[in-house]
């Protein structure tokens, strides 16, 4: 049974995508950009602080989906400036603790809206 998450974001609608999706026991929830319940960009220039969004909302799709951060086995963090990496690693071991998923931190030129720092991806086991 395939299941679907939305958190609302317009651009699940226009780009035709899921914020998550849940098949059996795997859940993915990709493309998790910094957007504030107010469709407004999080933390303007703070990696930090919009790390802590897109985990929020990973959170709340995990929960959506009947998983929750203990259940992700694998995270991406997508950032605009590597010399960021270290404020959004502490950020990400907050939310996932003794989880420690498996990650790749990668820099990218940039994403759809250019305030965005960071996106963030997990994938998630339900046992």
């Amino acid at each position: 049974m395939r299941r679907h998450y939305s958190s609302g974001s317009p651009y699940e609608a226009h780009i035709g995508v899921s914020r998550a999706v849940r098949i059996g026991q795997v859940v993915a929830v990709a493309g998790t950009a910094p957007i504030g319940r107010d469709g407004q960009t999080v933390g303007m220039g703070d990696a930090a602080a919009q790390a802590e969004r897109c985990l929020e909302i990973i959170t709340e799709a995990l929960t959506g989906l009947d998983a929750s951060p203990a259940h992700v086995v694998r995270t991406r963090i997508l950032l605009t400036r590597m010399a960021d990496w270290e404020r959004v690693a502490a950020v990400h071991r907050s939310f996932f603790g003794d989880a420690r998923p498996v990650t790749t931190v990668v820099e990218v030129s940039g994403f759809a809206d250019p305030e965005w720092l960071v996106e963030i991806e997990a994938d998630a086991i339900v046992e």
